[in-house]
């Protein structure tokens, strides 16, 4: 009789871990499920007060964490900074924007905008941090934050769609691009995500029940719903699952 299966680990102890808009909501989330499962996580966003205050929270509550000040649409800033830090085994592209508002009102500073924190931002650090692993010759893990809206389109959000839908199509080729080398390539596709930055959208009921009416569970998602997914696709545990989308959408694009 064959022996019993070990399921493989969700542990990320001593993997270098690096999360971009880290601060705050989603970013400062995954950071601490990271940090929680053994990660040594740095944090990158614009705000150094923000950052520092989310790694003494990470450090209080036993996680190894410190933080790097970092503008992730300016490649050479990425590159500088990023070459002179040892190779980041799991990086969390989480930097990202919205501009919800229909087509025929979207100005060429919303289009730039959003492109370059939502796209070209997550290609400038996804290069960089790849370049660390394949010259370590070390595997890892790459996610990026996308959304339900990289699958599926809605109304006033064409522009942030197609954001999202591009880097959709940047993971399933990144994918196969780095298979070889053992650096698996995975998006994270959350529904509306109550944070401090949306309490704004949902104080109004007419959009909250637009939203719920159309999410299979009847409600928002919450931060810590996002976690355990980011724990999965950093760790071992997902080892045969790249240029994947995990949704987690309350089963939006189910309809």
């Amino acid at each position: 009789m064959s022996g019993l299966p070990s399921t493989p680990s969700f542990r990320l102890d001593g993997r270098k871990a690096l999360v971009t808009g880290a601060g705050r909501g989603i970013g400062l989330a995954a950071a601490a499920a990271l940090a929680q499962a053994g990660a040594v996580v740095t944090l990158a966003a614009r705000s150094e007060d923000e950052l520092r205050q989310a790694c003494e929270q990470i450090r209080a509550a036993g996680g190894q964490a410190d933080h790097l000040v970092l503008d992730v649409t300016d490649p050479q800033a990425v590159d500088d900074r990023l070459a002179a830090a040892s190779p980041f085994q799991i990086l969390i592209n989480n930097a990202g924007l919205n501009r919800p508002k229909p087509l025929v009102e979207v100005s060429d500073e919303d289009i730039a905008a959003v492109f370059d924190l939502n796209v070209k931002a997550a290609l400038y650090v996804t290069r960089a941090v790849t370049r660390g692993l394949l010259a370590a010759g070390l595997p890892g893990s790459i996610v990026t934050i996308s959304s339900q809206m990289g699958v599926v389109g809605s109304p006033r959000r064409t522009l942030y769609c197609a954001s999202k839908h591009a880097v959709e199509g940047m993971t399933k080729a990144l994918a196969w691009e780095l298979g070889g080398s053992g650096i698996r390539v995975n998006t994270i596709c959350p529904t509306f995500i109550e944070t401090a930055m949306t309490a704004g959208m949902f104080a109004d009921p007419a959009f909250r029940g637009w939203v719920t009416e159309r999410i299979a569970l009847g409600r928002l998602g919450r931060v810590e719903e996002v976690m355990g997914a980011v724990v999965f696709l950093a760790s071992d545990a997902s080892s045969l699952m790249t240029g994947s989308a995990l949704m987690l959408d309350g089963g939006w694009s189910a309809a």
